[in-house]
């Protein structure tokens, strides 16, 4: 088994999936993580012709349609020879890691969310700023990444390595408060999503100069009613850009 996953190392790619939100609607953040990627080393392939991982259709309870759009992702994978998939959406990373593998037993691609990416690469370049003055930031965890994936400690620890002091909101980590975005809450019931992301922006200290969020959805419905929403990119690629990186 180690020499499987050397082998699919030396030979094969990582690939970088935006998601749907990303590619189409966030130009901006998708060239802020190509670009984060770039500076930091990271070896990556984009395709052309990916489609949804599916996670809408699965939620929705078509699991024959979603199973069959999860062996489309993995045939059109296998053709280049993807054995990674870094993404910095979290609902894209939720359904390759978890669901994907009970969806079709062949699956054997592993899953990264960019966050845990962009710390692995700060720790071994050893980029790690210091400072008297810190900003004070906040963070806003998202579901998918959050409860559903139980990420909470690297988004926070490349924070605070890019030499910023975290506080945290009100309600946070596992018992965060939902943006109000996600299940289709926003395209389908605009004005509760609204209300819920205006109740979500008060929960914030009000000392904190920016919000950093590492999903698109939730930064599009907070950055609505907060302005000092940005996505976890844009304070990435900041402080990077600061360093002459």
């Amino acid at each position: 088994m180690a020499f499987k996953k050397f082998f699919k190392k030396m030979t094969g790619n990582v690939l970088y999936y935006p998601g749907c939100l990303t590619k189409g609607v966030l130009k901006t953040e998708f060239k802020n993580y190509t670009e984060i990627f770039n500076k930091l080393g990271i070896d990556y392939i984009l395709m052309p012709n990916e489609v949804c991982c599916g996670l809408p259709i699965i939620n929705a309870g078509y699991k024959k349609d979603a199973k069959n759009l999860a062996q489309k992702n993995l045939e059109l994978f296998k053709k280049r020879k993807v054995y990674k998939i870094i993404t910095n959406c979290p609902s894209c990373y939720h359904t390759f890691k978890t669901i994907y593998p009970k969806l079709i037993k062949e699956w054997d691609i592993e899953a990264e969310h960019a966050t845990q990416t962009i710390l692995n690469r700060l720790k071994k370049k050893k980029i790690k700023i210091l400072k008297e003055d810190k900003e004070i930031v906040s963070y806003h965890d998202p579901c998918h990444l959050g409860r559903y994936s139980e990420e909470y400690t690297k988004p926070r620890k490349v924070i605070q390595l890019l030499g910023s002091k975290l506080v945290e909101p009100i309600h946070t980590k596992e018992k965060a408060f939902c943006c109000g975005g996600g299940g289709g809450l926003r395209a389908n019931h605009t004005k509760t999503s609204k209300k819920i992301a205006k109740i979500r922006a008060t929960q914030f200290p009000k000392e904190a100069k920016k919000i950093i969020t590492p999903c698109g959805l939730c930064y599009s419905n907070l950055s609505e009613q907060d302005e000092r929403t940005i996505e976890f990119s844009t304070y990435v690629l900041g402080k990077l850009r600061g360093l002459g990186k």
